[in-house]
């Protein structure tokens, strides 16, 4: 551990309360990032984990939702469960102020030795002992956006995997430091985007799927057709450059006021000249994409004038939000593009 003190508790059992409280009472009921040991009828364990950020809580509420259902019995396979950031679920934030963000932090980071570093090198040291059967980690998302998986390998356990949950599978390299990333070196691990928090369809969803997961013998074998896949590659972040005011609201005195639409085209295409926001008083770019390699291709992707944001060629954003909290924590949206699914 590095000197750090290890802020991962174990439980071999499911606490009083835990069925039936809510994201903000874990704190309290649990005293931090809890690891769960759940012994099932088959093994190897699926490994789920949850409240990475903690106002996305989908995911444990499906969780919740699947143990109620086993309550009293064994689960169809055993799971190691990885209940992450309940100091920020508290508070209902994505992450604290002064906290490295859960999902940035696994093995494979850019970032710094910190106490999360060391907390998610735990983890992993800790379920990939004897093996896993997969890995699904489940978020929500803020702006308005379709239910997909997300990979970063294209091979077909990985594939299949994400296409249980939706025809909309993302294939991403970057950010390093993700759980799906740490996760892809040990099993097939999928990342889960399950709509806004708060939507009974969502959870409905993300039950159903962990669910199935568990019944599974084994995932399946044939390759993915590209008829059974949408398969996009994640190729850029755009990120606000810093120091800018910036929002949705047109009465406001601000920098750059965004369409307030701007979610609804997640996974569609806005083509060239389409114009994103209102700028003031400057012809400089107030925003900033790097691709994958970390190049700025501002220049080659977006244009001022006549004091409008517009697009300079055709995109497809995903994750686009209108969250502006969740923008100067994390990004305004990914740039995609199509791509074919590899020949196997």
């Amino acid at each position: 551990m590095n000197g750090h003190f290890s802020m991962l508790r174990h439980y071999e059992e499911v606490p009083e309360g835990f069925l039936n409280c809510g994201p903000a009472d874990l704190q309290a009921l649990l005293g931090g990032p809890s690891l769960f040991c759940l012994e099932g009828q088959r093994s190897p364990p699926l490994f789920i984990t949850v409240l990475q950020h903690g106002n996305e809580p989908t995911g444990f509420e499906a969780v919740q939702m699947l143990l109620r259902k086993y309550q009293g019995g064994k689960l169809p396979r055993s799971v190691w469960l990885f209940v992450s950031n309940v100091a920020a679920a508290a508070e209902g934030q994505r992450v604290l102020h002064g906290q490295a963000d859960y999902n940035r932090v696994w093995p494979g980071t850019p970032i710094s030795e910190c106490p999360e570093t060391a907390l998610m090198r735990e983890v992993v040291e800790t379920v990939t002992k004897d093996g896993l059967f997969a890995s699904v980690d489940l978020h929500n998302n803020t702006g308005c956006n379709p239910h997909y998986g997300c990979v970063n390998k294209l091979d077909t356990p990985f594939l299949n995997l994400a296409a249980l949950f939706a025809r909309t599978v993302v294939f991403f390299e970057t950010p390093r430091g993700v759980q799906s990333l740490a996760m892809a070196e040990h099993c097939p691990a999928v990342t889960l985007e399950c709509g806004q928090a708060g939507e009974n369809a969502a959870l409905r969803h993300a039950y159903e799927y962990i669910d199935a997961c568990l019944h599974l013998h084994h995932l399946p074998e044939p390759p993915p057709q590209q008829t059974d896949i949408h398969l996009l590659h994640t190729v850029a972040i755009v990120k606000m450059r810093p120091g800018l005011s910036f929002g949705f609201e047109t009465e406001k005195a601000l920098d750059v006021c965004f369409r307030p639409d701007l979610d609804h085209f997640n996974f569609s295409v806005l083509e060239q000249g389409a114009t994103l926001a209102k700028v003031a008083e400057s012809n400089e770019l107030p925003v900033l994409v790097t691709d994958d390699a970390g190049n700025d291709i501002s220049d080659r992707i977006f244009e001022v004038s006549d004091g409008a944001l517009r697009t300079r060629c055709d995109i497809i954003p995903s994750m686009a939000t209108l969250d502006t909290g969740v923008i100067k924590q994390d990004c305004l949206f990914y740039l995609m593009e199509e791509m074919t699914l590899p020949a196997c």
